[in-house]
């Protein structure tokens, strides 16, 4: 299977929305340990390893912070779990709609609220990097510009 197959169907699994079965958690990313593992933590506050699977190497990336869908594996000593899916806002808003959710992923009580009123543009990613170097570049260039006209 060549590398774009494989990504397209890797991609088309992500938008399968399923409820977790019994076996499988949400957690949550909290850091990269290297060759493909990830230490997670769960919604009770224990933290452990869990590997990324060969499909989504490469394919998919993952961050501190993520949510992921998990499921134990009883031959781990130190590894205990492996990520079945990757979890997007959109699968995040569907798990809670289907009360699947932990509360415990919820950062303040309130926030249960204002997730619900969120607007679509609030979903679009904004560089600020970007936004405040080109504020900069046209605030010197004004500055330039009066001190010109101010000099006349």
């Amino acid at each position: 299977m060549s590398k774009a197959t494989k990504r397209k169907h890797v991609t088309k699994e992500i938008d399968d929305y399923s409820i977790p079965t019994e076996s499988q958690s949400i957690v949550r990313i909290i850091g990269s340990r290297g060759n493909n593992l990830h230490e997670v933590e769960d919604s009770t506050g224990s933290q452990y390893l869990a590997s990324m699977p060969t499909k989504f190497r490469r394919n998919i990336w993952v961050k501190r912070g993520d949510f992921v869908l998990v499921e134990p594996i009883a031959e781990g000593d130190k590894v205990k779990a492996e990520i079945v899916k990757i979890l997007t806002r959109e699968h995040k808003r569907w798990y809670r709609e289907q009360n699947c959710w932990p509360l415990e992923f919820y950062e303040t009580p309130s926030q249960r609220e204002a997730e619900e009123n969120d607007s679509e543009e609030d979903e679009l990613f904004v560089n600020t990097n970007r936004l405040s170097r080109n504020c900069n570049r046209i605030g010197n260039t004004s500055d330039t510009n009066s001190d010109e006209s101010d000099s006349s």
